[in-house]
């Protein structure tokens, strides 16, 4: 009988009518081996023996008579009403072919060549997965920093703009030919940064990508070549160094202090570096902001040397003494900052939408790079997030979190008051998900900031060194406590399990 060309099979198995061996031995063997080879998975129901026979034109009695030796052998169970399954314990496989048999020599695999070259990473790969194992190392649990409060999302109203958008959606939208992004979403965007974060920016400016780590890979590719150095804030945001030192960059760390990124350190490193990475309205790890003075000395050393400035402005809507500082692109008169944000740690982590807004004079340069690496940004969230920010969600949202956010760090800093004393020194800080906490002299005499972490994980406490964040030997050792994500009436709870962990 004639396969329809149309219809999936319910099963690969080759069954010769015109063979020499039985149709019903045929498809014994067939289906011995698809479950030896894990074809047929353990519990794994099998088709029903009317549609196999009808599959693949045989009678129904050969297949029963199939199902009937395998069950015998111990590779099927039959259950009345259930039809039949693979066994979830299978007999022992046959016995092995005899060594020095030609059937040994034709399943015996290729031994390599003595002198065959071993295939294995780049010194670029080897450092991407080292990067990959430290952070998945981190784990999961209470402070864990970067994560936000998902309980408050309000998911059934995004649900409900999700399907809202793809009810009759526009041919373009579905095809996704604007390589830059939905051009709504790239409005509501382009508003609420004049709005609220004093960005000079028009839609156009906008470019529509997966996050923060994938804009500084477009500016890079765009407008660097290997080994061209890079000022990074020491200690930095390990995400972004592993993207640059990724493209072939040579990484110039520069210390931090009271006011940010030191221009003047930069400039006497690396006075001829190309790019300067700064996350002026909340440093992260340390959380200083920028001063005026010192975003001016920035912004004067990349005109005189030709250079970029990549603005991360990550978490700047959690703010909690006034309004959001205005962003350093806003002084910007020549065109040399890219400023790049995220909407994942402000909604929630899996959403992976970002953006970056692009220079006048770059913006056909940015487009273009974006249609040849990646085409667009995936497109099923953007009409969602679109309506979300233009129709008031996202502020109301963040009006939300930040009022939920300030009230858990100051019932981080109370119970860290009770139980931490001597061990861990926190200060409150004005902006941002999480605090940084120095290790006390007590107990650096006893151990570091790593070992601090270890200890904490034993424990369920997700912290993080402040020592990882340093491309250079740390003058400091602290932890990263995030509470955003950490409902108030657990913090108190987790902050004693912390102090038992690190008395240990």
């Amino acid at each position: 009988m004639p396969r329809r060309a149309d219809r999936m099979p319910l099963l690969h198995l080759d069954i010769d009518a015109e063979g020499s061996s039985p149709l019903h031995r045929q498809l014994y063997e067939g289906l011995r081996k698809a479950i030896l080879a894990g074809r047929l998975a353990p519990r794994g129901r099998l088709p029903s023996s009317r549609a196999l026979a009808a599959e693949l034109g045989i009678s129904r009695n050969t297949v029963l008579s199939a199902f009937e030796q395998l069950a015998g052998e111990g590779y099927l169970e039959a259950r009345q009403g259930s039809g039949s399954r693979v066994a979830a314990m299978l007999p022992d496989p046959p016995a092995p072919v005899a060594a020095g048999s030609p059937a040994s020599r034709r399943l015996r695999p290729a031994k390599p060549e003595p002198d065959a070259a071993k295939p294995g990473l780049s010194r670029r790969g080897l450092a991407l997965t080292a990067a990959f194992s430290a952070r998945a190392a981190r784990g999961q649990g209470a402070f864990a920093p970067a994560v936000p409060d998902l309980e408050i999302f309000p998911f059934e109203l995004w649900s409900r703009l999700l399907a809202r958008g793809w009810r009759r959606p526009d041919p373009d939208m579905a095809l996704g030919r604007d390589p830059a992004g939905y051009p709504p979403l790239r409005a509501a965007i382009a508003d609420y940064l004049r709005r609220v974060r004093a960005v000079r920016c028009e839609p156009e400016q906008i470019i529509v990508l997966s996050g923060i780590r994938q804009a500084v890979d477009l500016a890079v590719r765009l407008l660097l070549d290997a080994g061209d150095r890079v000022w990074l804030e020491e200690p930095g945001y390990a995400g972004v160094r592993e993207v640059l030192r990724a493209a072939g960059a040579t990484l110039v760390p520069v210390p931090v202090d009271g006011e940010g990124l030191s221009v003047k350190a930069g400039a006497k490193q690396a006075p001829d570096a190309r790019l300067a990475c700064v996350a002026p309205s909340h440093q992260y790890p340390l959380g200083t902001v920028m001063s005026l003075g010192r975003r001016l000395e920035l912004l004067a050393w990349a005109r005189g040397a030709g250079a970029w400035i990549i603005e991360d402005d990550y978490d700047s809507e959690f703010r909690y003494a006034g309004r959001p500082l205005a962003a350093l692109q806003g002084l910007d008169a020549d065109g040399r900052v890219i400023y790049v944000g995220s909407f994942s740690k402000v909604l929630f982590p899996s959403l992976r939408l970002g953006y970056l807004v692009a220079p006048p004079a770059l913006v056909d340069g940015f487009t273009a790079a974006r249609a040849t690496l990646d085409d667009h940004a995936a497109m099923t969230a953007q009409p969602a997030l679109a309506a979300f920010i233009a129709e008031g969600h996202f502020a109301a949202h963040i009006r939300r979190t930040r009022k939920l956010y300030a009230a858990r760090q100051s019932a981080l800093l109370t119970a860290a008051e009770r139980h931490l004393t001597g061990l861990l020194e926190l200060t409150p800080a004005s902006a941002g998900m999480h605090l940084l906490a120095r290790l006390a002299p007590r107990l650096i005499a006893r151990m570091d900031d790593r070992e601090a972490t270890a200890r904490a994980a034993a424990h369920g406490i997700a912290v993080a060194p402040l020592s990882a964040f340093h491309m250079t030997n740390p003058r400091r050792q602290g932890l990263l406590l995030g509470y955003a994500g950490v409902p108030e009436p657990q913090i108190e709870p987790a902050v004693k399990r912390l102090a038992t962990a690190l008395r240990g």
